[in-house]
């Protein structure tokens, strides 16, 4: 996913590279539909992915989760409810809504834990579906409307104060990061130290969060 590609992944990458600086590593970032085709092809060593698997996939592939990756509501700095602590949930039906696409993994696993926390995603107010995290982070700041964005996404712009940053009453949103591989298919030399040097050894510091 965009999140996992653009946030996770060079961080993690910068660390195998520091080891084998010799070693030629090739990122691609997709849906998780895609990236789950790409393994189970074997056209990819690997995947980390926050989406749900397709059904006619699960049984070649082996999935294990990583991390939770938490997704945060965030509103431009002249917003009426930036200077709130926290937002009641009704509150979320009066803010105007930058997101992905509606086909995206991002939107589906976002209104699915809307729903299963009595949520009406469907009756939130999308005022515009965007190409990109990057491009929803610049319309918030620009004062176009709010989003759920992953916490690792905004780090910078917490720090350099571009945004608010605000929790929901009695809501937390998050989405299991999985890993994903083909037991049957080959996968490089290169790819089984990055598994298990970088990613089963960070494992537990990967909760992405507040």
């Amino acid at each position: 996913s965009q999140t996992i590609g653009t946030y996770l992944m060079p961080k993690l990458i910068g660390r195998f590279r520091e080891k084998y600086p010799n070693v030629s590593v090739r990122l691609e970032v997709h849906s998780t539909r895609k990236a789950a085709w790409k393994v189970a092809k074997g056209s990819l060593d690997l995947a980390i992915t926050g989406g749900e698997i397709p059904n006619e996939l699960k049984k070649g592939l082996e999935v294990q989760g990583y991390a939770w990756d938490e997704l945060v509501l965030i509103l431009p700095k002249k917003h009426p409810f930036a200077d709130k602590i926290y937002l009641s949930r009704k509150d979320l039906y009066e803010l105007k809504f930058l997101t992905l696409e509606e086909d995206s993994s991002y939107r589906r696993v976002l209104n699915n834990i809307l729903q299963e926390n009595s949520i009406e995603s469907n009756k939130l107010d999308i005022e515009m579906e965007l190409s990109s995290i990057e491009a929803i982070k610049n319309a918030v700041e620009s004062g176009l409307g709010a989003a759920f964005v992953s916490i690792s996404a905004i780090r910078k712009e917490l720090e350099l104060d571009t945004l608010r940053h605000l929790k929901v009453n009695d809501l937390t949103v998050k989405r299991q990061l999985s890993i994903i591989i083909n037991k049957e298919r080959y996968r490089s030399k290169a790819a089984e130290m990055f598994m298990k040097e970088i990613l089963f050894s960070t494992k537990d510091e990967n909760e992405i969060n507040d």
